[in-house]
């Protein structure tokens, strides 16, 4: 069914931004490795704002929490990990511009493609999640080198 008369596409299958457990210990984990411990081995700030984050959600069995339940400092640190990591998942394979509603290539949606310069660092992710989830995508299969990511 198209979406109602006035309502954009962009509306109906927009991800909701939250920040995924498994990508608050990601963060953490980055974190980790670019700080040192203190001589009082406490936790460097980014690190112990997101650790806190993270321990909240374990004892509430959440997997998924608001940017705006974050303290600032932790949001701040969470998109400090995420401009370390790739925008988008193509790979110059894209089939939605075929005509396909799933691009065979990295697995977005003729949506998401179309409206991922304007989604949200969260929003993203929440993509991302979904496609590494489903692994059919040839970035993922036949042309796994192309998306490998190159460390400096």
């Amino acid at each position: 069914m198209p979406p109602a008369r006035g309502v954009h596409l962009f509306y109906a299958w927009r991800p909701m931004d939250c920040i995924h457990i498994t990508d608050l210990e990601a963060a953490i984990n980055h974190w980790r490795a670019r700080c040192t411990a203190a001589p009082d081995f406490a936790l460097p700030s980014p690190m112990r704002e997101l650790a806190d984050a993270y321990a909240r959600m374990i004892v509430q069995h959440a997997t998924e929490i608001a940017p705006e339940a974050l303290p600032a400092e932790a949001l701040q640190a969470w998109l400090d990990w995420y401009d370390t990591l790739p925008d988008t998942p193509c790979i110059a394979i894209c089939s939605t511009s075929q005509g396909d509603n799933e691009c065979k290539g990295c697995g977005r949606s003729f949506a998401e493609v179309q409206h991922w310069p304007g989604m949200s660092p969260f929003a993203k992710r929440a993509v991302w999640r979904r496609i590494i989830a489903q692994g059919s995508a040839l970035r993922f299969t036949r042309y796994a080198e192309r998306a490998a990511e190159r460390k400096p």
